[in-house]
């Protein structure tokens, strides 16, 4: 409901989440962090508090966020803010060209620059599998932690793509359980189901 590109409620998560057996979620909504904060109290799981951040070369990710990271920056300011606060880059659906994916010359020298800490290998609505194995052998190339991502604007989507890692008490041993971790996951863009639905207001007055 706090993206711009969705409006699942916080109880149609809520049992997305026990349907889909996930323990942990990483909520990166579109340029806001309040719905992944109050969340992080009311689902019935752990929630990673991220937000999915426009740049001026393409989409980046930050996890662990304690504050909301503006959007229109370039790539590496919008990374050092992400550092800035103890978070983590983390780089969605790259080399996908229908997805406001990084321009590649950019993430190439992000990645150079040491401004990435994961890339995501397996991304739920990617469907060429190409690509996902051009973002796999990139993470491999540059020493980058692989993540994976349902990337669910719909309920239904929730746990189509993730990451069986150890567990984790904070951004370090979280990356260190991405590089350890098997990626699961396979193709899944879902139709919302169509229903009359009033979304609540997520204006904080």
């Amino acid at each position: 409901m706090w993206s711009g590109d969705s409006t699942t409620t916080v109880d149609e998560l809520a049992d997305a989440v026990v349907a889909s057996a996930i323990d942990v979620l990483c909520i990166t909504d579109h340029h806001a962090i309040d719905g992944a904060r109050r969340l992080a109290t009311e689902l019935p799981c752990r929630v990673v508090v991220g937000e999915e951040i426009r740049t001026t070369r393409g989409e980046v990710i930050g996890l662990f966020l304690r504050e909301r990271i503006p959007f229109g920056l370039s790539p590496e300011a919008t990374a050092s803010r992400i550092r800035d606060q103890g978070g983590l880059v983390y780089v969605p659906h790259p080399f996908d060209p229908m997805r406001r994916n990084l321009a590649e010359d950019a993430l190439e020298a992000l990645a150079v620059a040491g401004l990435v800490d994961a890339i995501e290998g397996r991304n739920a609505k990617t469907s060429l599998e190409s690509l996902q194995r051009q973002a796999q052998d990139f993470a491999r190339h540059h020493d980058l932690a692989a993540g994976a991502g349902s990337d669910a604007h719909v309920p239904e989507a929730i746990g189509a793509a993730y990451v069986e890692m150890p567990d984790f008490d904070g951004p370090s041993s979280f990356l260190d359980g991405l590089r350890h971790g098997e990626v699961v996951g396979h193709h899944s863009d879902p139709a919302r189901q169509w229903r009359p639905r009033i979304v609540p207001s997520t204006s904080s007055t």
